[in-house]
């Protein structure tokens, strides 16, 4: 399924506008509750016509964009043969929005997991939802929106999250796993050992399994590097081992947060004055900009970045990004998490920050774009009768 269309941004109409993720018809979002469907939940649309079957498990590789799997049919032979096609991850295409709308249903501008940094609004500081790191704001209270797992449970559905043990008591996981039983696995073996036990009990069974080591190594090394290409032979292969293990009367649905691109050029807004002027707050990420301006700057930073990125990004003010779909629903008071400006390349281009945020300096590959190396994203079935 592509990416649909979008409203045209308010500056550089000369720029196509970008296409906006296909909440309530073909993005992330919907397959939870899809899921639920298939499991008999009631009230569940099932907006991808996923099967009905007792037994579900959902594999999310972290990084397994569509374009990327479709590229190496040689690494995913097990992949690229399953039934299925793209769907959208959602904006931004980041690991902390994607496992929000993996596990409330709902997208980004509801759970409101905006992106790597947002503002906690009110105290003129940013949080970063990856390391949290802030014992002062809530993972439960900020995003507020119950999980697909209680709904599940509740309605006598036995429900495991199988990922790393080290994530089971972050905050992170108490935003997005709550609800779930946690089951840690520190392998490739036991991740698929974990997943078979866990969808054998009970009479229906909801299990999401979760692999980060592949959007690790595109990080490190680039996407479509030697070290990529044989981190995604592992992923074929747990794709195909918890294939074979699944119980009968289940389905397998592998799927990803978000796809992954090596930008090639860099602009630091940490030596560019002109990014700076106005700036109270930089966050987002180098592909997904929330640009926080200072009381009374908002025009002045928003035609800034609109000059110095030119046709290179979409910039654009938060209403108006709201406005075209980007996030999806708004939940209150969830815009001003972001900032007032927001910057998105759709060229060959990161947005960096060298003093800010020196980690980005040693990244290769990227990812929060609304482009559809970023956006799309796979949605596979296998399926045990």
């Amino acid at each position: 399924m592509p990416a649909g269309g979008g409203g045209e941004p308010r500056q550089g109409a000369h720029i196509a506008a970008p296409p906006v993720p296909r909440y309530g018809e073909g993005a992330l979002a919907d397959l939870p509750i899809s899921a639920l469907a298939a499991l008999g939940v009631p009230d569940a649309p099932n907006a991808l016509g996923l099967p009905a079957v007792p037994r579900v498990c959902v594999l999310l590789v972290d990084g397994l964009g569509w374009e990327q799997l479709k590229a190496h049919p040689a690494e995913a032979p097990f992949l690229n043969a399953l039934e299925g096609g793209p769907i959208t991850a959602g904006f931004p295409a980041t690991t902390v929005s994607s496992l929000g709308s993996l596990a409330t249903g709902a997208p980004p501008g509801e759970h409101g997991l905006l992106g790597v940094q947002v503002a906690v609004p009110g105290t003129g500081r940013l949080l970063n939802l990856l390391r949290w790191g802030d014992d002062t704001v809530d993972p439960e209270t900020f995003q507020p929106v119950p999980t697909v797992y209680d709904r599940a449970a509740a309605d006598g559905v036995e429900v495991a999250y199988v990922s790393n043990p080290l994530y089971r008591k972050s905050s992170l996981s108490r935003a997005t796993a709550r609800g779930a039983d946690y089951v840690g696995a520190a392998g490739l073996g036991q991740l698929v050992g974990r997943a078979e036990l866990a969808l054998r009990r009970g009479d229906r069974s909801y299990v999401t399994v979760y692999h980060a080591d592949l959007d690790a190594t595109g990080h490190r090394f680039g996407v479509g590097s030697a070290d990529w290409r044989h981190q995604l032979r592992f992923v074929d292969l747990l794709a195909q081992e918890i294939a074979s293990v699944l119980p009968p009367g289940s389905s397998l649905h592998v799927t990803a947060d978000h796809g992954m691109v090596d930008p090639g050029e860099r602009i630091d807004a940490d030596t560019v004055p002109e990014l700076g002027e106005g700036v109270a707050l930089l966050g987002g990420d180098a592909r997904a900009r929330y640009v926080y301006s200072e009381p009374g700057a908002h025009d002045d930073v928003l035609a800034a970045w609109t000059a110095v990125l030119g046709d290179r990004a979409w910039v654009v003010s938060s209403e108006q990004a709201a406005e075209n779909g980007w996030f999806g629903r708004i939940g209150p008071g969830m815009l001003e998490r972001v900032g007032d400006v927001i910057a998105v390349p759709h060229a060959d281009l990161a947005i960096t920050a060298s003093e800010r945020e020196p980690w980005l300096d040693r990244m290769v590959g990227m990812h929060g774009s609304l482009v559809p190396a970023e956006q799309l994203v796979p949605l596979l079935t296998a399926s045990r009768p």
